[in-house]
């Protein structure tokens, strides 16, 4: 399993740095930002690593082959030239994506064809097989085309990496897990601070600033496509989950709270906090925003409050901005950090941001404010 492969990590907008920084971080050679993805190289091993704790990507790729396409003749060309037979056995389910921009290959759907197609002919030429059952594992497979680029990618993850595993329903205005780790990492906050969410909702971004506070690997609880693929089978999962797993350490996490005015997502968020094996590490409490007053010094907020994306719901939000400025003028030496998409966010909340950041949570731009404390000398 010496071999290593040209690989793409996906992420939202703006997130880029900080996939590369984890990138790097995990001793990754070549690592490279581009618009919407982060490119390096790595081995199967490498790969797997990344797919267990990468906090802030969407998804890990291979890249099969990159090249301009600009007839579908030259689309089948290129993934037929690709030597499938070696990552295959045979049975595989091949699930061919495709997604288009940009381009003069605009339909989705006969890329999706004709490199699937492209597939097939090149395994029965190889292999000399004329029938395949497609009844094993998924082989998922996306065709990225923009701007008349071509990109064929093997998808190592499956299912997003924002999927966790310990959240089962994620109740109204979700935020996916990565987001909520971004806003944990782009905040003033740092493990041992005390750290509290004003409107937390089912407790996403509580529990991922837990998971980064005891060191926990963000995919431990969940499996990846590349753990059926053929060509990663002399590859020892078990062993190396157990490995990443030992990095776990649950006392670490300290003075990690947060409230809601609303106690269904409360509910909610005390079974995340279970799955995700936090269990008496996170307080949680039903409370009006209004109400929140605490003792502690030097700590951060951090929420993602409602955007009032429907007219009805603007003024309503707009009113609980300018409670978070109460909230933090009532705690003067902490900073709070806030995402919303309403460009009237600073007008409501009464005061311009000391930091601010373009980020995207699904395909709403928003922005992430940050309005930084007056940090008090802590006493020996």
């Amino acid at each position: 399993m010496g071999s290593r492969f040209a690989c793409q990590a996906s992420a939202a907008f703006g997130l880029e740095g900080l996939v590369a920084e984890e990138l790097r971080s995990l001793n990754m050679a070549d690592v490279l930002s581009e618009n919407g993805d982060v490119r390096f190289s790595a081995d199967a091993e490498e790969l797997f690593r990344c797919n267990l704790f990468l906090r802030y990507c969407d998804r890990v790729f291979v890249v099969m082959a990159d090249q301009k396409c600009v007839t579908f003749d030259e689309l089948f060309r290129l993934v037929n030239s690709i030597p499938w037979e070696d990552y295959v056995s045979g049975n595989e389910a091949f699930n061919i994506s495709a997604k288009c921009a940009r381009s003069r290959l605009m339909s989705p759907r006969d890329c999706q064809s004709i490199a699937k197609k492209a597939l097939l002919e090149r395994l029965k030429e190889k292999t000399k097989l004329r029938i395949f059952p497609e009844n094993g594992p998924s082989f998922p497979v996306l065709v990225s085309v923009h701007s008349d680029r071509v990109r064929i990618l093997l998808n190592t993850s499956g299912d997003a990496l924002s999927r966790r595993g310990y959240r089962t329903w994620n109740g109204e205005a979700p935020l996916r897990e990565t987001l909520a780790a971004a806003l944990v990492r782009l905040s003033p906050w740092k493990p041992g601070m005390p750290l509290y969410d004003p409107c937390c909702g089912t407790g996403t971004i509580l529990t991922e600033a837990a998971l980064i506070a005891s060191h926990r690997c963000p995919g431990i609880s969940r499996h990846f496509a590349m753990e059926q693929f053929h060509f990663c089978r002399s590859l020892d999962f078990t062993f190396l989950r157990k490995t990443a797993e030992e990095s776990f350490c649950p006392d670490l996490i300290s003075d990690i709270s947060g409230s809601d005015i609303d106690p269904g997502p409360l509910k909610l968020a005390l079974r995340h906090v279970h799955q995700a094996g936090l269990d008496g590490r996170i307080s949680l409490s039903v409370l009006p925003l209004q109400e929140v007053s605490l003792s502690s010094e030097n700590g951060v907020f951090i929420c993602n409050p409602p955007y009032g994306e429907r007219l009805s719901d603007q003024a309503a939000s707009r009113t609980l901005y300018r409670d978070l400025h109460a909230l933090k003028s009532r705690h003067p030496s902490w900073s709070l950090c806030a995402i919303s998409s309403d460009p009237g966010f600073e007008r409501a909340f009464g005061l311009r941001a000391d930091k601010k950041r373009r980020l995207y949570n699904g395909r709403l731009e928003c922005t992430y404010y940050i309005y930084y404390g007056t940090r008090k000398p802590v006493s020996c």
